[in-house]
């Protein structure tokens, strides 16, 4: 005797909640990359942080290298 069973696949997709949570870390990313001028350490530093740039400094060679102009 041969039983055959059948088994059902649902696939319901990729969650929004995941697709909204990947743009905001991509959002923020791309603020961090390109376009931060001391702004993020600023809450921390105060005005100190804008003369240091901390993170432009980290981040100067993946700026250029994906378009971003910074001096």
């Amino acid at each position: 005797m041969s039983e055959s069973r059948q088994i059902s696949v649902s696939k319901k997709g990729v969650p929004t909640i995941a697709i909204l949570a990947l743009g905001v870390i991509f959002a923020a990313g791309l603020f961090v990359v390109g376009f931060d001028q001391g702004h993020i350490f600023s809450l921390v530093y105060g005005e100190q942080a804008f003369d240091d740039l901390f993170i432009h400094e980290l981040t100067h060679d993946m700026r250029h290298a994906a378009g971003f102009p910074c001096h």
